[in-house]
C-alpha cells in the first residue's frame, strides 16, 4: 500500500467530487470511507488507475449517504457516468481545495486543520498529535469547519495569499507528535506551486526551504538553542539552499515582489555567508525595509532594529528599537542583544533575565537564561 499516493490523491478526489456537486461535508467523508476500502483492498488487488477508483467509490459513497438523507436530496447531482477529468481539471480542482480550506470565514486554527486533513491527507488523530490537543477537540474543530465551508460557493478566484498564510502557519509549528509539520508544509506548498505561477507562492516555497537547511544546526545537545550566528554551517542542507536560492531568483525576475520574497531574500542572504562575520547585513536590511513597506508587520520592523545594530552599530539598532512597543515579542531580547553588542553587560544581563520569563518556548527560556547567567558571572569575576 502506498500511503504517500493515498495522501497525495486525496485533495485531487475531493476536489473532484465538489465540482461535481457534493458539499465538502459529504464529499470529505466520502473520500475517507473510500480510503478505508482501498487499505483493505489494494493489498491484495491494486486497481490500474489508482484515482479513477477512487473516484469511482466515493462519488458513490456519497449519492448512497445523500439518498440515504432527504434534506441532502436537492444537493444530489446525477452524474455517475462523468468521466474522471483531466490533468488540466484535476490541477483546478485541487487548487480549489486550497483555497476553500484556508477560507477567509475560518479562523487560523480551523483552516489549519482542515488544510492538514483534506489536503494534507493526515488523519484526525495525526493532526491533534502534533498540536498536542486531545483528539476529540481537533476532531471537532476539523467538523465545525467542514460545516462552514460547506456552504461556500467556489466560483470566485481563491485568495492566494489566505492560504499562504495557512501553510506558513503550518511551517512555523515545527515537529511535534509523530508528524513533522514544517516537511509537511513544505509538501504542500510545492503541491501548490505546482499548480500556480503566482510568484509570492515560489516566495514561500523559497523561504520555507531557506528556513529549513538551517534545521540541523539549531539546537545541540540535549536540545539546547543555537543562535544562527553561533551554528555550525558544515550542518546546513545545502542542496536545499541551492533550490530554495534558484525558486527564489526565478520568482524575483517576474518583478512583482511580495513579503515571503522579501523574507526568502534576507534568508537567502544568510545562507550565502560562509562565517556569520561574512553576512552582508547593509542588504539585509535593505530587504527588511522592503517587508515593512510591503506590510508593516511590527515583528518586521523588530528584525530590522537588529540587523540595522549589525550594520551600522548597536547604538543605531536601540534608536531603531525605541521607536517599537516594548511589548512586542522578543523586544527585551533584542534590546539585551543589543546592549551587550553596546558593551553594557549590566543592562543586557537585566534584560535577558526578563526576556527568560516571557519567552514563548522552554529552548528560548533556557537560551536566554543562559545568557544572563553568562553576563553575570563574567561581572562577578
Amino acid at each position: 500500500m502506498d500511503e504517500a499516493l493515498l495522501r497525495t490523491l486525496t485533495p485531487e478526489v475531493i476536489g473532484v467530487l465538489v465540482r461535481r456537486g457534493a458539499d465538502f461535508a459529504g464529499a470529505e467523508d466520502a473520500v475517507q470511507d473510500a480510503l478505508v476500502e482501498a487499505v483493505r483492498g489494494w493489498r491484495e488487488d491494486p486497481p490500474r488507475d489508482p484515482k479513477g477508483w477512487l473516484v469511482t467509490v466515493a462519488w458513490r459513497k456519497f449519492l448512497d449517504a445523500a439518498r440515504a438523507h432527504a434534506a441532502r436530496r436537492h444537493r444530489e447531482v446525477l452524474v455517475e457516468g462523468e468521466p474522471v477529468p483531466g490533468p488540466g481539471e484535476e490541477a483546478d480542482d485541487t487548487l480549489r481545495l486550497f483555497f476553500l480550506c484556508a477560507h477567509p470565514s475560518l479562523t487560523p486554527a480551523s483552516a489549519v486543520a482542515l488544510t492538514l486533513r483534506a489536503v494534507g491527507g493526515l488523519t484526525t488523530r495525526q493532526i491533534a498529535r502534533a498540536y498536542l490537543v486531545p483528539e476529540a477537540t481537533m476532531a471537532q474543530r476539523i467538523s465545525r469547519a467542514k460545516r462552514t465551508v460547506s456552504s461556500v460557493r467556489l466560483d470566485r478566484p481563491g485568495d492566494v495569499a489566505t492560504v499562504l498564510r495557512v501553510l506558513y502557519l503550518i511551517f512555523n509549528e515545527g515537529y511535534s507528535g509523530d508528524v513533522d509539520l514544517a516537511h509537511e508544509a513544505i509538501r504542500l506548498t510545492r503541491e501548490l506551486a505546482a499548480k500556480t505561477s503566482h510568484e509570492e507562492v515560489a516566495g514561500l516555497l523559497a523561504l520555507m526551504l531557506l528556513h529549513h537547511a538551517r534545521r540541523p544546526a539549531r539546537t545541540g545537545s540535549g536540545g539546547r538553542l543555537v543562535p544562527l550566528a553561533e551554528q555550525d554551517r558544515g550542518r546546513w542542507d545545502t542542496r536545499l539552499i541551492a533550490e530554495g536560492v534558484e525558486v527564489l531568483q526565478t520568482a524575483l525576475a517576474r518583478d512583482r515582489l511580495g513579503e515571503y520574497q522579501a523574507q526568502a531574500a534576507v534568508a537567502a542572504l544568510h545562507a550565502d555567508a560562509r562565517t556569520a562575520e561574512e553576512t552582508d547585513w547593509v542588504q539585509i536590511v535593505e530587504w527588511y525595509d522592503e517587508v515593512v513597506r510591503l506590510t508593516g508587520n511590527p515583528v518586521a520592523r523588530l528584525n530590522r532594529a537588529v540587523a540595522l545594530g549589525e550594520a551600522d552599530g548597536p547604538r543605531a539598532g536601540l534608536a531603531a528599537l525605541a521607536e517599537l512597543d516594548p511589548a512586542l515579542p522578543r523586544h527585551t531580547a533584542a534590546a539585551a542583544y543589543l546592549h551587550e553588542r553596546d558593551g553594557d553587560p549590566v543592562t543586557a544581563a537585566r534584560l535577558y533575565a526578563e526576556a527568560a520569563r516571557s519567552a514563548p518556548n522552554l529552548p528560548e527560556r533556557d537560551h536566554l537564561t543562559r545568557q544572563a547567567a553568562r553576563l553575570n558571572a563574567r561581572l562577578r569575576g
